[in-house]
């Protein structure tokens, strides 16, 4: 089984100026994460864009839906900002039922060594071998279905509507 894994940016992504606090896209980090989680699995790496969620517009989604859609594979991970993760999930699973289709990412950049983005990755691409036909969300060692979450600001997780 092959997993497609689709990269369209988010906190998970994210580089850090120490010169000016920034933050700012250069380049995933999924193949390093891969390597250092010692994955054995056959998987196929794109990226798509490398955005912040809170800029991705419909036009973006239409993206995703396209290679989602055209993918031979179906078990499909997508890494995602997590402000609109929660509309990009709903949106695919309008358009696609019949892949499994995981979305994932961080509350905090891999760069900064503390980040929940690995774990996060590794229980998505579990859940994606595992889970039936549908989209998902995974996050915080738990998955939820596109249509029973929501990301809940105050407490910096994800959790059952």
């Amino acid at each position: 089984m092959q997993i497609q894994i689709f990269i369209t940016g988010g906190t998970f992504d994210k580089e850090y100026n120490e010169l000016n606090g920034d933050l700012y896209f250069q380049d995933t980090h999924l193949k390093q994460m891969l390597e250092q989680g010692r994955s054995q699995l056959n998987v196929n790496i794109r990226s798509l864009m490398m955005i912040d969620s809170l800029e991705m517009a419909d036009e973006d989604r239409d993206i995703i839906l396209t290679h989602c859609r055209k993918c031979t594979s179906d078990r499909i991970v997508i890494t995602h900002g997590t402000d609109t993760m929660v509309a990009t999930a709903r949106y695919l699973a309008e358009n696609i039922t019949n892949k499994t289709i995981v979305l994932t990412g961080a509350m905090i950049p891999i760069v900064f060594g503390s980040s929940d983005g690995l774990f996060n990755m590794g229980a998505a691409l579990a859940y994606v071998q595992t889970l039936a036909q549908g989209v998902y969300i995974a996050m915080n060692g738990q998955y939820f279905k596109h249509n029973n979450v929501r990301k809940n600001k105050a407490k910096g997780l994800f959790e059952i509507l």
